[in-house]
């Protein structure tokens, strides 16, 4: 179709409110799925950086895991959550705990290492020393892992709508091109 029947069609959705109705069910999608991957995240990456022991455990995981497209995976989420809501929010809680959990590792792992030996001579709890030291330290690029993370969230969650949902930007978007 010519560009202006497409943003004809964009202005009738917009006034009769289906654009906003598919707008608002992905992005309820999106803040749940982020959430499940980002508090976690941050958790993990904090004791991974923090503590050798935990990161020698986990580090081989995630990098052997993290080169697999997410997309991939929407099959396998599928047969095991089905096509209702929880696969789409653990495509997108897989797709951002991977941009989150590296990026606060590296900032705990690029935090000068004075910080953390102060707060272990001032006997810091191990709380303290995630909450006061490595949390703010850190916290430069867990923000921008989490940036990371929500623009994928965006792009995991149009493409999961393609194939298993019955609302949203994606489906709206797939369905559209079918019927052009």
């Amino acid at each position: 179709p010519a560009p202006s029947a497409i943003f004809a069609a964009a202005w009738d959705m917009l006034l009769d409110g289906e654009l906003w109705k598919h707008l608002s069910i992905s992005l309820e999608r999106i803040v749940i799925g982020f959430c499940l991957g980002a508090i976690p995240g941050v958790a993990i990456g904090l004791a991974m950086g923090l503590f050798s022991p935990i990161r020698a455990v986990i580090q081989p995981l995630v990098d052997a895991t993290f080169p697999i497209p997410k997309i991939a995976v929407l099959p396998l989420f599928i047969m095991v959550f089905g096509l209702g809501e929880q696969s789409k929010y653990a495509i997108i809680a897989t797709a951002v705990i991977y941009l989150v959990l590296i990026n606060t590792v590296a900032g705990v792992r690029n935090i000068d290492k004075i910080y953390l030996d102060v707060g272990q001579n001032y006997g810091a709890s191990r709380w303290m020393m995630f909450v006061d030291v490595a949390l703010p330290g850190a916290l430069p690029l867990i923000l921008a892992g989490l940036k990371l993370g929500m623009g994928v969230a965006l792009l995991v969650i149009v493409a999961a709508e393609f194939v298993g949902a019955q609302s949203g930007i994606g489906f709206l978007i797939w369905t559209s091109w079918q019927v052009f």
